[in-house]
């Protein structure tokens, strides 16, 4: 048996613009009022509208927290264009993405810059994301935990066993993300069990058991409660279905039915 709180996290990705970005927080806000006490939530906002959600999110003395999609690794500096931890701390955040699968695969990012990443948001008093997962080329190959594995051992390098405490993995299959394509329950359940062996190994089992990692891939309304209810997966990442209140609502409260 364990005890962690499920996660669950709204990725809005290069959505919404002010208005609908203000609407929806406040619907978040109404949507998992009564799940807070069993699930730990948060959004993550386009970078120019993280001020106003958190300004919602405080007004409304919500718990649901936001978080930033991406931040650059220095400090300060001639970054043009780039975010810091510190900015993105001063918005309010509590949580950073680091490693999605679209700043992998289009933007290009490297398991290295990844790594300077999930080291430079610890470092900053805040919670990593740190997501992986395999292309549908890699599956089929039977690379699954082979990509998964270099993912982790060089996104966590440098990570210590104490920050580990804010670490959540999210396993995203590239194939999965946006295409209404999910993994099945156990097959899902199959590669997260593997991520805790691979962590265990890396740490101690005592470790691995404490982290939460939660399953993100075409998570709906209708798949969340079979996904959330294998014994290794421990919440979402929601891509889709987190610009639908109601959708994200269900979720949150599948989550909470564990």
């Amino acid at each position: 048996m364990h005890d962690r709180r499920p996660f669950v996290g709204g990725n809005w990705k290069m959505n919404t613009n002010a208005e609908s970005a203000s609407s929806l927080a406040r619907g978040v806000v109404e949507a998992c009022e009564s799940t807070h006490s069993a699930v730990e939530l948060a959004v993550f906002p386009p970078s120019p509208y993280l001020l106003t959600v958190s300004s919602i999110f405080r007004s409304r003395s919500t718990s649901t927290k936001v978080g930033a999609q991406d931040v650059y690794h220095q400090p300060n500096g001639a970054y043009t264009g780039e975010i810091s931890v510190e900015m993105v701390t001063d918005c309010g955040c509590t949580h950073v993405l680091a490693g999605h699968s679209e700043r992998r695969h289009i933007i290009g990012e490297s398991d290295e810059v990844i790594n300077a990443k999930v080291r430079a948001i610890l470092a900053g008093g805040l919670t990593c994301v740190l997501c992986v997962g395999e292309t549908l080329e890699e599956r089929e190959a039977g690379q699954t935990d082979v990509v998964n594995e270099r993912q982790i051992r060089t996104g966590l390098a440098e990570v210590g066993q104490r920050e580990m405490e804010h670490i959540i993995i999210a396993y995203e299959p590239v194939w999965a993300i946006g295409t209404g394509k999910t993994a099945s329950p156990e097959e899902a359940q199959t590669t997260h069990r593997a991520i805790r062996g691979l962590l265990a190994d890396l740490y101690t089992p005592e470790v691995a058991d404490r982290v939460r990692i939660i399953y993100g891939g075409s998570v709906k309304p209708s798949n969340a409660a079979s996904l959330f209810g294998q014994d290794d997966i421990d919440g979402g990442l929601i891509g889709g279905a987190s610009l639908k209140v109601e959708d994200f609502g269900l979720i949150a409260k599948a989550a909470a039915a564990e």
